[in-house]
């Protein structure tokens, strides 16, 4: 199978063409929560949760989705596209039924967050042998399941951070397509982005989902081998029982990303006890950046990065 970097490489440069022209731009929808909170100094790195975080979710969350059946018109069109006939709810049984057994079978080994490898049940449940042909339909399947663009002001948070000198990462639930949507979203390569290709830790690539604390354990592994104790560095999330828990346990400092309402997660907090359990709450990524500097220093760098 031909190595797959990019939307195009796995639709082919029409189809992908023709799906950016259908999505459809999101807005955040307010919170009603306020920023609190500070950082500790030095700050050293930023991980992030993507969806909710860095990505506006239709569904809030990228488990959802998969128990969400898209408008009934534009799925039949997409099972057309690959020959299916089936009904659309008997399909979305067969999956979610699916998720389940495996979810399962890896509870049974062990696995105490399970995560799927969402094209292999695709490939079950649609009866192909080809893992690119269910490649295909699991990303057209999310689009339309669970459609993401870009949070506000992602692009120049990000170029602050880099400029800052601060490490980036992620760590997320999270599939194969997902850093393919970020690249197609922003036009830009992750490590074009800053992102550092040893902090990239996806649920689907560890077979275990948040909250586990194997994805936070592994970025304080590879974090020390920089010298980078957790303590200096922030996790930002939108879930406080997926994010926020497990990453101060893990030692890291935490923020809430209180950005949207589709997918901030209290975990049945009352909003007027933040920002605990995280050190900081913003509603907004240029709040974010905003926090990020004070907790930098004054150095030019930071400076010449942030004001851009």
């Amino acid at each position: 199978m031909p190595t797959i970097k990019t939307i195009e490489d796995l639709l082919g440069k029409a189809r992908a063409a023709q799906l950016a022209a259908e999505q459809s731009s999101m807005t955040p929808t307010p919170t009603g929560v306020a920023p609190s909170g500070r950082l500790r100094r030095p700050l050293r790195g930023i991980l992030f949760d993507v969806y909710g975080t860095l990505l506006i979710s239709r569904a809030g969350d990228i488990s959802l989705a998969r128990q969400t059946l898209p408008a009934s018109g534009q799925f039949r069109t997409l099972l057309s596209r690959y020959d299916i006939t089936e009904d659309p709810e008997q399909i979305l049984t067969r999956y979610v039924a699916a998720v389940t057994q495996d979810h399962a079978a890896a509870r049974r080994a062990g696995v105490d967050w399970p995560e799927i490898h969402v094209e292999t049940i695709w490939a079950k449940v649609i009866g192909t042998v080809s893992r690119m042909t269910a490649m295909r339909f699991a990303l057209e399947f999310e689009l339309l399941a669970n459609p993401v663009c870009l949070m506000p002001h992602l692009t120049a948070m990000l170029s602050a951070c880099r400029h800052a000198g601060l490490m980036l990462g992620i760590i997320s639930n999270a599939q194969f397509y997902t850093p393919l949507l970020l690249r197609w979203l922003t036009g830009t390569s992750l490590q074009g982005l800053g992102f550092s290709p040893e902090l990239l830790f996806y649920s689907y690539a560890m077979g275990r989902a948040k909250p586990s604390e194997i994805l936070y354990a592994a970025a304080v592994r590879a974090l020390a081998q920089r010298h980078i104790p957790p303590s200096a560095v922030l996790y930002v999330g939108n879930d406080v029982a997926k994010d926020i828990l497990p990453a101060a346990t893990a030692g890291f400092q935490t923020a809430l990303f209180a950005g949207d309402a589709r997918s901030l997660r209290l975990d049945g907090r009352d909003p007027a006890s933040l920002p605990a359990p995280a050190d900081l709450v913003v509603t907004d990524l240029r709040g974010l950046s905003e926090k990020v500097q004070a907790a930098t220093g004054n150095n030019a760098q930071a400076k010449k990065g942030f004001s851009r």
